[in-house]
């Protein structure tokens, strides 16, 4: 929502005890997102069909039918009966300023959910993207992860603001990929006490997103790898670039193409949603996606992943 005037003009700073108040919004945009949701809305428009599990609500029902219209599998998540979606609501002043909350809802109960039932259901997971979450269903599909052998992505994003460095390390250790930006890749160091290279020794390979100048990859039988952003971006709003990125990251080890490959399709499906206003407002062919690749990076990659989008 969208306030004209400013939230300062309505506080008085010796009354803050006592605040009520209350702001005409001019404007309502109710949009589709969530960390879960955006990869997996990724995946699908690139031709992979992934398994979404989390905790929604009954009111969950809308944005099932737009997943799975989106190629997502959204027959194994957990409907609370008592709770909510998780809901984020922001409103922002003239000056830019925000007053926002968010609700966890039904998110509480990921805990409660086993992936062993849905892998001997759906078949051997790819990766398991472990994304932010309750933190105890965060731990505790992290630990089923390790314990039964998959392959698992640590993505805690959001979670690291808020996790202390005991979480976060046991969120971290024994990742295959470990992915974030290049300020939650200091939170890790800060609050862990990690150096940047214990973080690589606990982590087949470290993928930091560093915005306008694109990624960095490293591990410990990967020399580094840095791959730019792609070119000719618009660039209108940021909010779900870097779940897009994972998306497409992920598609492109599903394709069994090269890190840099991966990297490529990463940043062009983060371009998209760049030039967009809302994490799943982008849309393409694959021509188009090819196209875009060919301009940012060059024919041999094009043709690379031609062969498998869509």
């Amino acid at each position: 929502m969208t306030f004209d005037g400013k939230f300062s003009d309505s506080l008085v700073v010796d009354q803050l005890d006592k605040l009520s108040v209350s702001f005409l919004v001019h404007d309502l945009e109710v949009r589709r997102g969530g960390c879960a949701g955006n990869i997996s809305f990724g995946l699908g428009t690139l031709g992979i069909r992934p398994v979404l599990v989390g905790a929604v609500g009954e009111d969950f029902a809308d944005y099932r039918s737009w997943l799975e219209r989106h190629g997502v599998d959204c027959s194994h998540i957990h409907v609370s009966p008592t709770r909510h979606t998780a809901r984020f609501v922001c409103t922002t002043d003239s000056t830019h300023a925000q007053i926002a909350s968010f609700y966890p809802g039904a998110m509480s109960e990921s805990r409660e959910i086993e992936l062993e039932p849905i892998v001997a259901r759906v078949g051997e997971p790819a990766y398991v993207l472990i994304g932010p979450d309750d933190p105890e269903g965060m731990l505790r599909h992290t630990q089923e992860c390790l314990q039964r052998g998959y392959r698992f992505v640590a993505d805690p994003s959001q979670q690291l603001a808020f996790g202390d460095g005991d979480l976060i390390r046991q969120l971290i250790d024994g990742a295959d990929i470990l992915v974030t930006n290049e300020y939650e890749t200091h939170v890790i160091e800060k609050k862990t006490g990690w150096t940047a290279d214990d973080v690589y020794e606990r982590v087949g390979l470290q993928v930091t997103t560093l915005g306008a100048h694109g990624v960095r990859i490293r591990g410990r039988e990967q020399e580094l790898l840095e791959v730019p952003a792609a070119k000719n971006v618009t660039a209108v709003e940021p909010t779900g670039v870097g779940d897009a990125f994972r998306a497409g990251f992920l598609a492109a080890l599903g394709w069994e193409l090269s890190l840099e490959r991966a990297a490529q399709v990463g940043c062009v499906l983060a371009a998209y949603v760049v030039e967009t206003v809302g994490p799943q407002e982008y849309s393409f062919t694959p021509a188009e996606f090819v196209a875009r690749v060919r301009e940012s990076y060059g024919d041999a990659a094009a043709d690379d992943i031609a062969a498998h989008i869509g």
